[in-house]
């Protein structure tokens, strides 16, 4: 994007005004005495480590937190902000990162609920075809919202806080959900949405996104403000240094070529997988993954790497064709809440759901707790201990305890362990069953690991942590497969790609315009 088509005035007037803001969970201080203008027409970028406290700032902005200092101020009037309610009646929407919405309810009703009056299906119907008209959205509003991928319910969100006529509004890591041509599509329609007079916050943790888009940007360090200004004025850099104090080394790219004589782990022929609603979403797929390698997945939202993924994890059963993978597969969801974390238990406990199922005999809890302080320190999870239920942790921390507890030492995942016993999955009339491979054949003798979306909601040292991570998992022999939807990360990492394009699987080249084109169904 042209950075300089989208600048607007200096005098523009304030939409949103958070002065003075202070706000603690106990004796932990989230927010100290932060400032922070919205100016209408514009949006800001809003930038900081997990935990910095920027999700906590724009929830006092949204009437969900009461601040224990400072005032906030809608179009140059102070509010008391006391609901939700009065947020919304403020004009402001919030798009959370992790999703509000009812699963078991289609689109039509997730966007109505709420309103008022009497209940008319018609009308709610109506409402999101103009919705979809305005924003260029496409949404069905007979689906049902559990049905849809994590990008699609995240537009569900951004329409029904435009159902409410919400003139500020803030989106939470918005993109991290969201191929390369979405983002663009979601970045564009945004400067429109500004364009009309409306301001919008975007908490992002992507740098260069957050300058191609913004026009001011504020930086927050474990609660405190330490830059704000014209975005114009402030490089990835400056960004950088302000958020952590310092820059982050990254590790230049370099593709991991496996030993030639390295075992196969992953092996599919001819293979079929449908998801829930018995539609095929990936076709006659052939593949091989040695131990060692990082395995990209480059698609479009909807393109089938979601059931590819977790058939490979061993989450869904095969159709059709054989599938040779190891019994035990760490395993990353892209939706922590749904299918990784218990919210409401300790992070011990969550640690402790590794392996659950193949496990036997007594839980030594004192062990668990100790193990829960290790992966703590080690993948830098702020918190008190671990008996803190994961909902208290941000975002960001909740993402770095799941991979911790996937990457650990372990079942699936050992160093030096031996093997566990391998098999094929084939179909065979109405049932799954395992065979042990042919005899020239051998078995995978590896660990391995499937991700989705590994760094969705991480800043930038804790993302290049988790790329490290990674790479040491493959250097120990594991088989790591992973889909991220910035190809820059695809890139960054994988040693080979596979894109998936109306769920058929083809490797493609290392190339950013040949990945490109091919997962829009170009091939040369």
């Amino acid at each position: 994007m042209d950075r300089g088509a989208h600048r607007t005035v200096s005098d523009a007037s304030e939409a949103l005004a958070l002065t003075g803001i202070t706000h603690r969970f106990g004796a932990v201080t989230a927010i100290d005495d932060v400032s922070m203008t919205l100016r209408a027409g514009t949006v800001h970028a809003l930038l900081g480590e997990n935990g910095a406290g920027k999700s906590t700032l724009m929830r006092i902005a949204h009437g969900m937190i009461r601040p224990d200092a400072g005032q906030v101020a809608v179009n140059g009037t102070v509010r008391e902000l006391a609901s939700q309610g009065d947020a919304i009646a403020a004009g402001l929407g919030m798009v959370h990162q992790h999703f509000t919405l009812v699963p078991a309810m289609t689109v039509a009703e997730n966007i109505a609920l709420g309103g008022r009056g009497p209940w008319s299906q018609r009308a709610a119907e109506r409402v999101v075809e103009e919705l979809s008209a305005r924003t260029g959205f496409a949404l069905d509003p007979r689906a049902v919202v559990g049905s849809l991928p994590v990008g699609a319910q995240q537009r569900v969100e951004i329409a029904k806080a435009l159902a409410r006529r919400a003139r500020v509004l803030v989106l939470d890591e918005p993109t991290g959900v969201l191929a390369p041509g979405e983002v663009q599509g979601l970045l564009r329609w945004l400067r429109a949405f500004v364009a009309q007079g409306n301001a919008a916050v975007l908490i992002t943790h992507k740098l260069r996104e957050a300058l191609d888009v913004a026009d001011d940007v504020t930086v927050l360090r474990r609660g405190a403000r330490m830059m704000s200004g014209p975005a114009r004025e402030a490089s990835e850099q400056s960004l950088t240094a302000a958020m952590i104090g310092g820059a982050v080394e990254r590790a230049p790219r370099s593709p991991r070529v496996p030993r030639h004589d390295a075992p196969v782990v992953f092996r599919a022929d001819d293979l079929v997988v449908r998801d829930a609603g018995d539609v095929v979403r990936v076709r006659s797929a052939s593949f091989r993954i040695a131990a060692g390698e990082i395995v990209g997945i480059a698609a479009v939202e909807g393109s089938g790497q979601r059931e590819l993924l977790r058939a490979l994890a061993g989450r869904l059963p095969v159709s059709s064709g054989t599938l040779v993978r190891p019994p035990a597969v760490g395993f990353v969801p892209e939706d922590r809440h749904g299918d990784a974390v218990l919210l409401e238990r300790s992070l011990a406990e969550n640690v402790a759901l590794r392996g659950l199922g193949g496990a036997r005999g007594v839980m030594h809890w004192d062990a668990v707790r100790a193990r829960t302080r290790t992966l703590m320190a080690d993948f830098d999870v702020r918190a008190d201990g671990p008996d803190v239920r994961m909902r208290a942790l941000s975002g960001g921390n909740q993402q770095k305890l799941v991979l911790a507890r996937e990457l650990e030492d372990g079942p699936g995942l050992a160093r030096g362990a031996p093997p566990e016993r391998q098999g094929e999955q084939d179909r065979t009339a109405d049932h799954h069953r395992f065979v042990a491979p042919s005899v020239d054949s051998p078995p995978p003798t590896a660990s391995a690991l499937v991700v989705e979306n590994p760094t969705r909601g991480l800043d930038v040292r804790a993302t290049a942590a988790v790329h490290d991570r990674l790479r040491e998992a493959a250097d120990r022999g594991a088989a790591v497969v992973f889909h991220a939807s910035d190809l820059d990360e695809v890139l960054l990492l994988a040693s080979r790609v596979l894109v998936i394009f109306g769920g058929t699987v083809r490797e493609t080249p290392l190339q950013r315009d040949a990945i490109g084109r091919a997962m829009v169904g170009f091939h040369s």
